[in-house]
């Protein structure tokens, strides 16, 4: 039953990307315009930057970038929020913080870094950072706030080891704010990326983008952002997806 279920699910998805690339096709033959190529020409785009090597470059650069700023964000955010939602006293004392940093915009965060700091990798990185971290605590502290006290109070009472109880009795309630904070991050963390790039960096997916904006080369442009979205999609699916299924074997 299940491997029906998953293999119609499959197939739902398979035609739902058939039918947006046929409405694609069609407003592309119906404007005919340079702005809207075909799928096609797209497709070719890609191909022909990913032989001579361009695209597989900067896209790693990128991805270099995402992997340090995502993991600093996501090792200090949790930290700060389990902090916090343990901690009435300092929650109190720096939620007027986390609403300020939640509300700055990402760019003005991005131009100061680059002022303060000039225009050097850990500017970038640092920007990133700073607009993904609250984010993350904010998650992270509501998980924390949350946390049945009657099973912390049984592990106590069990003298389980701190380790024991972070493994057993912590890690499985804060499991699913965790998951949602990284789902999150990722989907915010690769835009802030790529704003970083276009306007400090001399390579990168959004140093290309910038370039192709100013040519015009929309297909260019296409197939890049693609490329993009296409990785971000591997890790939800071949990472993280498989990731969240084994941790939540104990649910029912």
């Amino acid at each position: 039953m299940q491997s029906s279920g998953r293999f119609r699910n499959q197939l739902l998805a398979t035609a739902s990307i058939a039918l947006l690339l046929a409405i694609w096709q069609v407003l592309a033959f119906a404007l005919h315009s340079p702005t809207l190529p075909t799928p096609g020409l797209v497709a070719i785009t890609f191909w022909r930057a990913t032989l001579s090597g361009e695209l597989p470059y900067h896209l790693g650069v990128t991805l270099l970038r995402l992997l340090g700023s995502f993991s600093l964000a996501m090792l200090l955010g949790c930290a700060i929020g389990v902090v916090l939602g343990k901690n009435k006293t300092l929650d109190a004392f720096f939620d007027n913080w986390l609403v300020i940093f939640l509300n700055i915009p990402a760019l003005v965060t991005i131009i100061l870094c680059y002022v303060w700091f000039g225009l050097v990798e850990s500017a970038a990185i640092l920007a990133v950072v700073i607009n993904k971290l609250p984010n993350v605590i904010v998650t992270i502290r509501e998980g924390a706030r949350s946390l049945d006290k009657d099973l912390l109070e049984m592990a106590q009472s069990y003298r389980f080891s701190k380790r024991k109880t972070f493994l057993y009795v912590i890690w499985p309630q804060l499991h699913p704010f965790v998951m949602a904070a990284t789902r999150s991050g990722l989907a915010l963390i690769w835009k802030i990326i790529l704003v970083v790039e276009l306007l400090g960096r001399s390579n990168g997916m959004g140093y290309q983008l910038h370039i192709f904006f100013q040519l015009f080369d929309v297909a260019s442009l296409l197939a890049y952002s693609f490329a993009f979205v296409a990785v971000i999609q591997i890790i939800e699916v071949g990472l993280l997806k498989p990731l969240d299924r084994k941790t939540q074997r104990w649910r029912r």
